[in-house]
C-alpha cells in the first residue's frame, strides 16, 4: 500500500499572528501609560518600549514610529468611547428624568475618561497628531447631531438654530467638566457631581418633564 501522507501541519502564522496582535495590544497599553504620564509630545518610543519591557527593535517591528502608535491607540479608544456613547444614549435612558438622565449619560462617559486619561491627551490635547484628532472631531460632529435630534423632542418649538446652540453649550459645558475633572484627578467624584448640577441647572428650565408623543407637535389645538 502506498504511504499515507502525514498530516498537514498546525497553522503556525496564525500562531505568530495572534502571539504578534498581543504584543502590538502590549504596546498600547504601554503607550496609553506613557502618554497619560508626559504627554504626547514629551513621550518617545523609547520610554514606550521601556514600559511594555521590550526591546525598541521589538517596538519597530510593530511600528515605524510614535505617530503611528498614537494613530493606532486614538483609533482603538474610539471606538470603545464610541460603544460607550451608545450605552449612555441608549433609548431606554431617553425615558427618564433629567436628573437621573444625566447620571445615566454622564457617569459612564466620565468613567470611561477616568479609567482611559490617554484618551483626553490624544483627543483634546493641542499636540496630538492631526489624524486622531480629525476622527475624533468627525465623531464629535456625529455626537452633536445625535444630542441635538434628542434635545429638538424636548423642545418642539424651538427654532432649529436655538436647538443648536443649547447642544453646542451643553457639550461645551461637558468638555469643560472633563478638563477640570482631569485636572483634580484625587476630587473626581467631588468635580463629577459639580458637572452634573451644572448641567442640570442649564437644562431644566428649557426642557420639557418628557419628551411629547409622536406626532403631538403636529396636533392642531381643538377650538
Amino acid at each position: 500500500m502506498p504511504e499515507q501522507e502525514p498530516p498537514p501541519a498546525a497553522p503556525k502564522p496564525r500562531r505568530r499572528q495572534a502571539r504578534g496582535e498581543r504584543r502590538a495590544a502590549q504596546l498600547l497599553d504601554a503607550a496609553a501609560v506613557v502618554f497619560s504620564r508626559v504627554g504626547y509630545t514629551a513621550a518617545s518610543t523609547n520610554a514606550i518600549a521601556r514600559e511594555a519591557e521590550v526591546s525598541p527593535g521589538t517596538l519597530y517591528q510593530f511600528f515605524p514610529n510614535k505617530e503611528a502608535i498614537a494613530v493606532e491607540l486614538g483609533n482603538r479608544l474610539l471606538e470603545q468611547w464610541r460603544e460607550s456613547y451608545g450605552q449612555a444614549l441608549s433609548a431606554a435612558n431617553l425615558d427618564l428624568p433629567l436628573a437621573e438622565l444625566l447620571d445615566a449619560v454622564v457617569d459612564p462617559l466620565l468613567e470611561f475618561n477616568a479609567q482611559n486619561p490617554a484618551f483626553h491627551v490624544l483627543m483634546h490635547g493641542p499636540d496630538a497628531p492631526g489624524q486622531v484628532t480629525a476622527a475624533f472631531e468627525a465623531f464629535h460632529s456625529v455626537v452633536l447631531h445625535r444630542i441635538e435630534e434628542i434635545l429638538a423632542t424636548y423642545l418642539p418649538e424651538a427654532p432649529k438654530a436655538e436647538t443648536t446652540r443649547v447642544t453646542t453649550t451643553t457639550l461645551a459645558l461637558f468638555k469643560a467638566g472633563l478638563d477640570l475633572i482631569a485636572a483634580h484627578p484625587d476630587e473626581r467624584e467631588e468635580y463629577q457631581e459639580e458637572l452634573k448640577k451644572v448641567l442640570f441647572r442649564y437644562l431644566d428650565p428649557m426642557l420639557c418633564e418628557e419628551p411629547p408623543a409622536p406626532g403631538a407637535a403636529a396636533q392642531q389645538p381643538e377650538a
